[in-house]
C-alpha cells in the first residue's frame, strides 16, 4: 500500500499557509505516494484546487484524518484533530511542543510520530528544510512594511522646496534571520538604522548591511547560534545602554527569541513611556510572550494613545 499523505485546512485564526505546494506535490506524487487535500484548504494562500491536478480533494476532515499516514500542518494539531488521526500516524509542522504539553501527551498515547519543523537543526545539510528561517524572513520584511505604514514620518530623507524632511530612525532589537531581513528592508527604504543583539558576532552582519550596531558592552553569544540567557547584572547593563536608543526610535522591529522558552523583556514599560509620541513597535517576539511588556500577542494597539 503507498502512503497516505494528507493535507487538512488550517484552522487556526488569521493563518493563511498552506503545507503543501502544487510544485512539490507533483513530485511527491511521482514517487507514488497517495496525497489527499481537503477540499479548499488551498485558497486562502491564492491556489486552486485545480493547482493540485494530481491531488485527490475530500471534503470531511474526519474522514481526511482516518486514513493518513502522514499528515501535512503548518500549525499545531488541536486535540480534537489529534483524537480524529489514526493511531500510529505521522505529523509534520510547527508542533511547538515546549508550548503544547497536553498535545504532546495525547500524541504518545496514540503513538503519533511529531516531526516538528521549527526544530531543524541549524547545520548547512539541513538548510533545504530550515522552514523557521525561511517564515522569519519574511516575517521581518513584513514587520518593516507594516511599521512604515503606521508611522507618522518617512522613511527615506526627502528634500523638497519646502525644506528637508529627516528620515526616520529604525531600532531592530535580534539579530536573526527576521533581524536581517528587517535591516536590509528599512535599508532600502532609506531609513537610519540601528541594531542591536547580545551575539558580539552579529556585528559584522548589521554593519554588511548598512546598519550601526549597538554596543551595550554585554557578549551572549551560545550554542547552535542562539544567544545564552542574561544575568542580573547583564540585562541591567543592557537596559542603561538601550533606553536611549528607544527613546529615540521613531520605529522598534523586535525579533529576540529564545528556543523553547519565553522570550527576553527587553523593553519596559518605562522605557516605552519615554518614547517619542507616534512612535511604532512591532513585536515578531509575540509568540513567545514578546521583548516588550506591554505586547499583547496578535493585537494592535495604541499605548496612552502616544506609542
Amino acid at each position: 500500500m503507498p502512503t497516505r499523505l494528507v493535507v487538512p485546512n488550517e484552522i487556526t485564526p488569521g493563518e493563511r499557509r498552506i503545507a503543501l505546494a502544487p510544485e512539490v506535490a507533483k513530485k511527491l506524487n511521482a514517487t507514488g505516494v497517495n496525497i489527499a487535500m481537503q477540499q479548499g484548504a488551498a485558497l486562502s494562500s491564492y491556489f486552486k484546487d485545480e493547482d493540485f491536478s494530481d491531488v485527490e480533494t475530500v471534503a470531511d476532515a474526519a474522514a481526511l484524518y482516518k486514513e493518513a499516514d502522514l499528515i501535512f500542518k503548518v500549525m499545531p494539531p488541536t486535540l480534537d484533530e489529534l483524537k480524529q488521526m489514526k493511531d500510529g500516524c505521522t505529523v509534520a509542522g510547527f508542533m511547538l511542543p515546549s508550548k503544547n504539553a497536553e498535545m504532546m501527551k495525547l500524541m504518545c498515547d496514540k503513538k503519533i510520530t511529531s516531526l516538528a519543523m521549527e526544530l531543524v537543526p541549524r547545520i548547512t545539510r539541513a538548510q533545504s528544510m530550515d522552514a523557521l528561517s525561511s517564515q522569519a524572513s519574511i516575517a521581518g520584511y513584513m514587520g518593516v512594511l507594516m511599521a512604515a505604514q503606521l508611522a507618522p514620518v518617512f522613511f527615506p530623507m526627502l528634500t523638497t522646496a519646502a525644506g528637508t524632511i529627516r528620515p526616520a530612525r529604525v531600532l531592530i532589537i535580534g539579530v536573526g534571520v527576521a533581524g536581517l531581513q528587517a535591516i536590509a528592508t528599512a535599508k532600502r527604504l532609506g531609513a537610519i538604522v540601528e541594531a542591536y543583539d547580545v551575539r558580539s558576532a552579529t556585528r559584522e552582519q548589521v554593519e554588511s548591511l548598512g546598519g550601526k550596531f549597538i554596543d551595550t558592552g554585554v557578549s551572549a553569544d551560545g550554542e547552535g547560534g542562539y544567544a545564552r540567557e542574561l544575568t542580573d547584572d547583564e540585562k541591567q547593563q543592557q537596559q542603561d545602554v538601550l533606553a536611549k536608543h528607544i527613546a529615540m526610535a521613531d520605529v522598534i522591529i523586535s525579533t529576540a527569541a529564545i528556543p523553547g522558552r519565553p522570550s527576553p523583556k527587553i523593553i519596559s514599560e518605562a522605557m516605552v513611556e519615554d518614547m517619542k509620541t507616534g512612535a511604532v513597535i512591532v513585536d515578531l517576539a509575540s509568540e513567545g510572550g514578546g521583548n516588550c511588556e506591554l505586547t499583547k500577542p496578535g493585537e494592535t494597539f495604541e499605548y496612552k494613545d502616544r506609542v
